[in-house]
């Protein structure tokens, strides 16, 4: 696994489109909101600032990239060939992932941490690692999904944009409008719960109890994302 893991680390470095995608637009995007902390704080908080961070990073810089990576690997065949290894499936699409997983963890912390710097920092560290992680693995499942429609890297730039601009849409939906008006479809949205948790760990002022509860929407959203997956993916090109 972390051979195959390495191996796709230095893919990441040498592929300049994605390399853009995974690293220099959520880098771009997100020094632009905490630059422009105080005009978006007036329209929403610090945590909605922190959430549109977080899905900025998780949206192009790991679910477009784990796209286009298994898509890339299975045009090529490479797919089929890491079949044939000794490695099982899950092993593969660990090591697959794992790299663009490990750096959008790490753009996120950095981007949030600077964030906490310049500004107010989060009211709850935990409660915001745990929004964090549950972001990340339902970003990851809906890779998954995502990649079993995907027919090639170039596909990708196309099979990724609805879910990339959805969960941004919905992260700033919630994070401007909060969810006192249709509580339940912003929280049962890809996202809505998410970016809830991120505002209630950021700006405090909400029980842990609470927040917990938010969790269940995410990790089923990750639920469905998986079982999609286990329908879709595909280990060798369409014929």
């Amino acid at each position: 696994m972390l051979s195959i893991a390495s191996s796709e680390l230095i893919q990441i470095f040498r592929n300049r489109l994605v390399l853009v995608t995974s690293l220099i637009m959520p880098v771009a995007v997100s020094v632009y909101f905490v630059r422009q902390r105080d005009t978006f704080t007036a329209i929403g908080s610090l945590g909605y600032i922190a959430a549109i961070i977080l899905f900025t990073v998780a949206a192009f810089g790991l679910y477009a990239t784990a796209v286009t990576t298994l898509a890339s690997q299975r045009q090529n065949l490479f797919l089929k060939r890491l079949r044939s290894t000794a490695a099982g499936d899950s092993e593969i699409l660990t090591g697959l992932l794992l790299p663009a997983t490990v750096l959008a963890l790490v753009q996120a912390t950095a981007i949030l941490s600077a964030l906490a710097v310049v500004a107010d920092g989060p009211a709850n560290v935990p409660l915001l690692v745990v929004a964090v992680l549950a972001t990340v693995a339902m970003m990851v499942g809906l890779a998954l999904a995502t990649a079993g429609l995907t027919n090639s890297p170039e596909h990708a730039q196309v099979t990724t944009l609805p879910v990339s601009l959805g969960v941004i849409a919905v992260a700033s939906w919630v994070g401007i409008s909060g969810t006192e008006q249709l509580t339940l479809v912003k929280r049962l949205l890809p996202g809505g719960s998410a970016t809830e948790l991120v505002l209630n760990a950021w700006n405090g002022g909400v029980a842990v109890t609470d927040s917990l509860l938010l969790l269940g929407p995410t990790l089923g959203w990750v639920v469905v994302a998986v079982l999609l997956a286990t329908r879709l993916f595909r280990w060798e090109p369409r014929r």
